[in-house]
Parts: structure tokens; C-alpha cells; sequence
């Protein structure tokens, strides 16, 4: 079945043809039909399979019909994310699909003035893509009103409800009309986060699962590799050397470790961008910006971007620290591989984070291919960084690291 065939106005279908989309994928043809019929719905896919447009489209569609049929002023439909990023991510594909359409989509988040945001509101819009702490802000400030709001949705809703979000999603749903319809939508879930989920909705709502065997997409190949924690740096350089016309994802734990990733890839003569927590709005919409468009091929981000960042040529992800999560190796990998593109990633791994490893295979119910690196190679790959020095101790030492036994000291004569 094609988009032209969907009950779905001409100007949204004009968008989806300017964007190349002719027919629906998996999760747009599952969940469209029942979100039009006004259902609750509880989907579940892989990232990069166009979850976003899933919702968009029939919403969009919804809102534009009825201001085409009568007069309506506020907002209609509200969209929570856990992540600024994310929820600009959004914001941008419903601007994208009401191009031409009566329907207004504003994305609101922290991080910026709120004057500009205010102004922006009080003019009137259809559709609120927003971050809980800034809406809750605004909403006490009596600027945001959900008293007709007919639709609420949580895109990565395990993420959100994860993170103690429960509370603050009753208390909107308590401020919107008792007949609303509530779309959760995630790449993963678990069984006490499907719990949380299935209270929050009607008894009748629509389970939709995509793809429940396989967590992350068959576009995406993606193994591991052992390498002492110490010498990331030196695989890191190598492989970005070797890969010039790449984009890629790197992903860390903290943020300190980001911004030391970043200054010991600039001592090496490569360019790096960062993306974390601690950086402010700007920072972070401009690291995008650099990243999106080229300026930048390598950026370097922790996991509160793992969710955030939907751009369809990352090439690579490389996954620098195993995540604590083992549901975020899901959304790292996902980076890339999006929607029919191929995509890479390759994790490495150190000693001690052997039993991440485990845990992310029993998760993904399947094991990660696993590069061997040779004792020749290994040494390759340090030697070629100005960085390594005292070189033949370092290759020791990961010698004896492979073998889970510390080094031997020599024995004073």
C-alpha cells in the first residue's frame, strides 16, 4: 500500500512524495490506521524505522481536516521527549510534513530565553513538541493551556518513564479533556516500564511490535573489538585515519571522558566536536549544526544524545565505552543505519567491561561479532600514533591483559 492510497490530505501527501516517501514502513503501517481511529497505542520498533512520521502524519492530518471544517485556536496536541535534541529533532519532521497545511507545531525545551518562546506561543499554535521541564515552567506561568488538548504523545517513552517521569505525565494527563488519546512510542521497553506504560492508557489500546526478535536493525552490522582501556585512543585515531570520508558517532559515559576524547584527538591532528550535559543550548545546537552539515565529521557524545541525533548519513558509530544501560546500545547503534541506508558500529571493549558485553548480548539475545586483533596488529595500531610511547611495554602489557593475568615483575638479581 502506498501513501496515495492513505485517507490523508493532499498537501501532506505532496510532502511525503517531496520527501521521497512512497510507502509506509512497518511501523507507519501498523500504527496510522489506529491512531486515525482515535485508539491508544503502545508501539514498540527499532530506531530508525520512521516512528516519528508514524505519529506525525495521522496527527497532522487530524488537526489540518478540523481547521479546514471549523475555526479552532490552542493547542491540540502535545509531543514529550526526554532530550532538547530529540525534541527539536521533532519539531523539525512535523514542520516538515504540515509544509503548506493549516497545522502550526512549535518544539519548546530549557536551555534558551523564554521571552522569544512566549511570544511564539501567545501567537497560537496547534501542535506543542516540548521537554516536561520547560512546559511545566511555562504552564505555571499560566502561558501554556491544555484545556483542549485531544492527543498526547511520549516519543521515547521508556526513556521518559525510566527516568521518574511518571509523575509529571499523570499531571498532564489530569490537566487534559477526560476523552483524549495517548500514543506511547519507543525502541525498547522493559516489563516494569510496559506496566507503567499500560496504566497510562485504555484498557482497548493497540500493541504494536515491530521486529520484537531482533532490538537493533538488520541494516546495522556491528561488532566488537578487545582493547585495554588505556589504548581506546590509539584504535580511535587508526580508525578514523583509515575511514577519511566518514561520518561518525562516538559515544562515552561521562562527559569528562568526552572532552578528553575530543582534546586527544586534536593532539593527533583530528578535528572533533563534543556533545554533553554540561554544554549550554547554543553550544550544543551549534555542535549539531557543525556535524549535520559536514563542517565536522567526528562528534563525540554521551548517552543524553543518544536518542537526539537523527541524521541519515552516520556512517559509523563507535561506541568508545560500553553503556551501563544495555537498552542505550540499542539507541547508540541506531544512529546509523537509518531508515534504508547501511550503517557500522563497532564497540571497544576492555577487561573490566566484559560483563557490559554479556549483558548487552543476553539482552540482544544473540552474540556481537568479535574482531581478533592479533599481537602484530595491536602493536601496528600503537606505533602508528605520535602519541604511544615506550611501545614494546605497552604491547607486554596488553599481552599479558589478554591472557587475564596482570604482568610479571621481574625479579631483582
Amino acid at each position: 500500500m502506498k501513501f496515495d492510497q492513505y485517507y490523508i490530505s493532499q498537501d501532506i501527501k505532496k510532502n511525503l512524495k517531496k520527501l521521497g516517501f512512497i510507502r509506509p514502513t512497518d511501523i507507519q503501517y501498523k500504527a496510522i490506521p489506529s491512531i486515525q481511529n482515535g485508539e491508544d497505542v503502545l508501539a514498540i520498533a527499532q530506531t530508525g524505522t520512521g516512528k516519528t512520521a508514524a505519529f506525525a502524519i495521522p496527527v497532522i492530518d487530524k488537526i489540518h481536516r478540523a481547521k479546514t471544517s471549523k475555526r479552532t485556536r490552542g493547542i491540540s496536541c502535545v509531543v514529550m521527549a526526554p532530550t532538547r535534541e530529540l525534541t527539536m529533532q521533532i519539531g523539525k519532521v512535523f514542520d516538515t510534513l504540515s509544509a503548506h497545511t493549516k497545522v502550526k507545531t512549535f518544539a519548546l525545551y530549557g536551555g534558551v530565553e523564554q521571552e522569544r518562546q512566549i511570544a511564539k506561543l501567545q501567537d497560537g499554535i496547534d501542535i506543542l513538541v516540548t521537554t516536561p521541564g520547560r512546559m511545566f515552567d511555562l504552564i505555571n506561568q499560566k502561558v501554556i493551556n491544555l484545556n483542549i488538548v485531544n492527543t498526547l504523545v511520549l516519543d521515547e517513552a521508556d526513556h521518559m518513564l525510566d527516568l521518574g517521569f511518571i509523575e509529571d505525565i499523570k499531571y498532564v494527563k489530569k490537566m487534559l479533556p477526560r476523552h483524549h488519546q495517548t500514543l506511547f512510542f519507543s525502541a525498547t521497553i522493559n516489563d516494569e516500564i510496559r506496566k507503567l506504560a499500560y496504566s497510562q492508557v485504555k484498557s482497548e489500546a493497540i500493541r504494536i511490535q515491530v521486529s520484537p526478535q531482533d532490538k537493533v536493525s538488520k541494516n546495522i552490522a556491528h561488532s566488537v573489538m578487545f582493547v585495554d582501556q588505556d589504548d581506546k585512543r590509539f584504535f580511535l585515531e587508526r580508525f578514523i585515519n583509515e575511514n577519511p570520508e566518514s561520518k561518525i558517532i562516538v559515544f562515552v559515559r561521562t562527559k569528562v571522558r568526552a572532552e578528553r576524547v575530543v582534546k586527544a584527538m586534536g593532539r593527533v591532528g583530528i578535528d572533533a566536536i563534543n556533545i554533553h550535559g554540561d554544554k549550554d543550548q547554543k553550544e550544543r545546537t551549534e555542535a549539531m549544526r557543525q556535524f549535520r552539515e559536514g563542517e565536522c565529521r567526528i562528534m563525540v557524545a554521551t548517552d543524553v544524545s543518544a536518542r537526539g541525533i537523527d541524521i541519515a548519513d552516520v556512517t559509523h558509530v563507535i561506541n568508545y565505552d560500553l553503556p551501563e544501560k544495555v537498552e542505550n546500545y540499542v539507541h547508540r547503534v541506531g544512529r546509523t543505519g537509518r531508515g534504508m541506508n547501511k550503517g557500522i558500529a563497532i564497540s571497544f571493549c576492555s577487561l573490566e567491561e566484559r560483563p557490559l558485553l554479556e549483558e548487552i548480548q543476553a539482552f540482544l539475545n544473540k552474540s556481537i561479532e568479535i574482531l581478533n586483533i592479533n599481537k602484530e596488529d595491536y602493536a601496528a595500531t600503537l606505533a602508528l600514533s605520535p602519541e604511544a610511547v615506550d611501545l614494546k611495554s605497552l604491547v607486554n602489557e596488553h599481552d599479558a591483559w589478554l591472557n587475564q593475568k596482570k604482568p610479571k615483575k621481574r625479579k631483582k638479581k
